[in-house]
């Protein structure tokens, strides 16, 4: 069995020993959608993260007999046209739920306790200088006792709403679905949730019913005070919208790590904030801890190993 990966530097340094152990692995680190062609014309399995899988290019595989996505989401797959053809898609869920629910109180805590600034207090020697033996020229608050508003309550979600707990903060809950139930928390419509929580946190799929759904409208919904942090889709919050929001106090900040774009082109709104101390960045990386990029491989193994 032939395996080609088309974009195997989006994996980093993990092993690929389990995909190894079952047949001849070929690893690109990455590939324009010319070269895709080329590389996928003899294989039986096509491995990919954000390879755009065309029927051009399924077409190309003339011995292709299975995809796999290195991921959750298949948007960038035409599954449709796999299905008419009898390949099958698989993808992997689930593993990386603790690293992004991690990863998403990382921000949350930056942003709620200043730590940018304190840190660079000391850095910088105005500690040193200050004559004090604490900094209290900014403020920092407490979670505990605060509200997050979770936006999407599936497997991420409830992480996030268990750490919260944790931290002693309430929790309320907008299903973008409509399915969830949830019993452990109050579903509320989103108008409410956003004029109620101090941090939303965002963790819902992009699809027809969450594109742009935190515009201009709804961040002017949100307390002057409020932050929210982005760890689902970029498309589902306005990038100009709450870079606007945030440059003028509409709310106090935002975190990021999922862009409409990626990489964030060098254009992007993002980069030209009047605030930039209000913000907290990252390159689509919650998902990616060693520790989940290991179990990911070991369930595209899995898939592979299931046949088709």
């Amino acid at each position: 069995m032939k395996m080609v990966f088309l974009d195997a530097a989006t994996m980093g340094d993990v092993s690929f020993a389990p995909l190894e152990r079952l047949g001849s692995l070929l690893c690109y680190d990455s590939s324009t959608p010319e070269e895709a062609l080329e590389r996928v014309s003899d294989c039986d399995v096509l491995i990919v993260n954000k390879v755009r899988v065309t029927p051009e290019l399924i077409d190309a595989a003339r011995d292709l007999k299975l995809i796999c996505e290195t991921a959750t989401g298949v948007n960038n797959i035409d599954i449709e046209y796999a299905a008419k053809k009898g390949i099958p898609v698989r993808n992997v869920a689930g593993y990386s739920t603790p690293t992004v629910a991690q990863a998403t109180f990382m921000h949350i805590l930056s942003l709620v306790g200043s730590a940018p600034y304190f840190d660079d207090a000391v850095k910088s020697g105005r500690y040193s200088a200050s004559g004090m033996f604490t900094d209290v020229s900014v403020n920092w608050w407490e979670l505990a006792g605060k509200t997050i508003g979770i936006i999407g309550m599936g497997n991420i979600g409830r992480k996030v709403a268990q750490i919260a707990e944790a931290f002693g903060m309430n929790v309320c809950y907008f299903s973008t679905s409509g399915t969830s139930h949830c019993k452990d928390y109050p579903s509320l419509p989103l108008e409410q949730l956003l004029a109620q929580a101090d941090i939303v946190s965002v963790h819902a799929p992009l699809n027809e019913r969450t594109d742009a759904l935190i515009g201009e409208k709804e961040l002017a919904m949100m307390k002057p005070s409020a932050y929210i942090v982005n760890m689902g889709r970029g498309g589902i919050v306005v990038e100009e919208a709450l870079v606007k929001a945030v440059d003028e106090g509409v709310i106090a900040g935002a975190a990021l790590d999922v862009y409409s774009v990626e990489p964030l082109p060098e254009d992007s709104c993002y980069l030209k904030a009047r605030h930039p101390e209000r913000f907290r960045f990252a390159p689509h990386v919650a998902w990616a801890s060693e520790e989940a990029r290991a179990r990911l491989l070991g369930m595209v193994a899995e898939n592979i190993a299931k046949g088709w």
